[in-house]
């Protein structure tokens, strides 16, 4: 199976903070460094240290280079990549002493995908393939409707959630992934559980995975076959790419015909070593790395 992200490409511009800035406040950083980020990348970045063959398609700006060759040096094919006339996409993210983050998202190139660039980039994906979307970019409701027309298997991250998503055709994915904001955006139910019945009644056909914080995360299949999976606990240095580890590395177990609990635990090995480390892509763990993950 080739999996197809169409994603986001960001610089992310990393600032460690004793607390988030407040309102009307100026806040010295102790620390500030530069990494390769957006959801788009980090996901593919994780797919490909998992083992997966992976392809990018997205946009990056005339200053985004450092992005395309860092995908590339993790085994990414770029060859769907294009440069546009703009900035590239970045953040402004605030880590605090307890490593959590606050994001700050310019979408610069990520917004200048063309329906020319995604009839192009799915023409060489058929039943059978996966397309792995987020929020990053624009078009995504024209991604989906043209890959399910080809019969490829439609995996969404609505990350971050925002008013177009809400008539976007999620009816249509094989797997919805979502955090508890964005189940509440959706369903308008707060508590887990009742965020899977609204959803399952919304979206029949599709495996839902909620994902819950300190609190693990929930799977349900189409059928109501229901799992949760807890988290590992460890040292907490940064959260930023631990969401993207996930997804990847859920994925890529289930790629592997592993069964849905172990890849459920695989799948929160390499987002408790994701959250161990400093930055987004960097911070990724490699499949042996994961697999050597102490129970």
């Amino acid at each position: 199976m080739k999996i197809l992200n169409f994603g986001s490409m960001n610089i992310d511009y990393v600032y460690v903070v004793s607390h988030f800035v407040r309102p009307g406040e100026t806040l010295s950083s102790t620390r500030m460094e530069i990494f390769c980020g957006g959801k788009g990348l980090n996901q593919s970045i994780a797919l490909a240290r998992a083992g997966m063959e992976v392809y990018h398609a997205g946009c990056i700006g005339e200053d985004g280079d450092m992005l395309a060759e860092n995908l590339a040096e993790n085994g990414v094919d770029i060859s769907l990549i294009r440069r546009c006339p703009s900035k590239t996409g970045h953040t402004i993210i605030q880590v605090d002493a307890a490593g959590q983050n606050s994001i700050l998202l310019f979408g610069g190139a990520n917004q200048l995908i063309t329906e020319e660039h995604i009839d192009e980039a799915l023409a060489d994906f058929s039943a059978g393939d996966m397309l792995l979307l987020q929020n990053e970019v624009n078009l995504v409701d024209s991604m989906i409707r043209k890959a399910k027309a080809r019969e490829l298997r439609v995996v969404v991250n609505p990350a971050p959630m925002q008013p177009n998503m809400l008539s976007a055709p999620l009816n249509l994915a094989d797997v919805l992934f979502l955090n508890e904001l964005e189940a509440t955006e959706l369903c308008g139910e707060r508590e887990p559980q009742r965020q899977l019945f609204a959803l399952r009644a919304r979206y029949p056909r599709t495996t839902l995975v909620l994902t819950l914080g300190e609190h693990g995360s929930l799977y349900q299949a189409p059928g109501g076959e229901t799992y949760r999976q807890g988290i590992y606990r460890v040292p907490v240095v940064d959260t930023t790419a631990a969401g993207d580890t996930f997804i990847a590395y859920l994925l890529a177990g289930l790629v592997l015909r592993l069964d849905t609990a172990e890849s459920l635990q695989l799948a929160a090995k390499a987002a408790a070593m994701a959250v161990s480390r400093e930055g987004a892509a960097v911070s990724i763990p490699r499949m042996d790395e994961v697999k050597a993950f102490p129970v």
